[in-house]
């Protein structure tokens, strides 16, 4: 049995159609099993025998339209993805906190795929390397300033489109250690 997260794009909580309790009963109503959810911003885990992930994601993000009207995007990872990221230690000495947001951008497949890291757009943010297994960027972004954190996500989006989703390094972890439960 594969273990996936589905990344969902552009789910707020507050929105009535986006609750976690919604989310996953559009996964289970497709037939994947142990479905549970992390935090309130669309990451839903699941296993599947499935094991063709460009469809499973169309098939998911159809379901989610149909169902719930929510048509962000739908990018997933398998729990191997995530742990080779983790495991490869792409933040060294770096700790996530209220000054320096450590992230994870995701972009699906053939989402304009860099072939030399761009440079860096703005200097309170710095991307550290794109990792081509997981097809994420990871990046530092400076949030010390209030009020003056960049518009890395409005850069992401001009640079490649809006089939990408970005999660803080700690939902990372706590998604890959939640997958790893039996």
């Amino acid at each position: 049995m594969n273990r996936y997260v589905a990344l969902l794009r552009g789910i707020a909580p507050a929105l009535p159609n986006n609750s976690n309790v919604q989310l996953r009963g559009v996964i289970e109503g497709l037939g994947h099993e142990r479905v549970e959810s992390v935090l309130a911003s669309g990451n839903i885990l699941f296993r599947s025998e499935q094991t063709d992930v460009p469809r499973l994601e169309r098939t998911i993000q159809e379901a989610l339209v149909a169902d719930l009207g929510i048509g962000g995007g739908t990018i997933i990872r398998e729990l191997g993805e995530l742990q080779a990221l983790i495991d490869s230690d792409p933040f060294p000495g770096l700790t996530h906190g209220r000054g320096s947001y450590l992230v994870a951008t995701f972009l699906k497949d053939g989402a304009g795929q860099p072939a030399d890291l761009p440079a860096d757009p703005d200097p309170r943010m710095r991307l550290v390397r794109f990792d081509e297994p997981a097809r994420a960027f990871l990046a530092v972004i400076d949030n010390s300033e209030p009020g003056k954190t960049p518009d890395f996500m409005r850069w992401l989006e001009r640079t490649h489109g809006k089939d990408i989703t970005t999660r803080t390094w700690l939902t990372v972890q706590r998604i890959a250690t939640k997958l790893a439960l039996p």
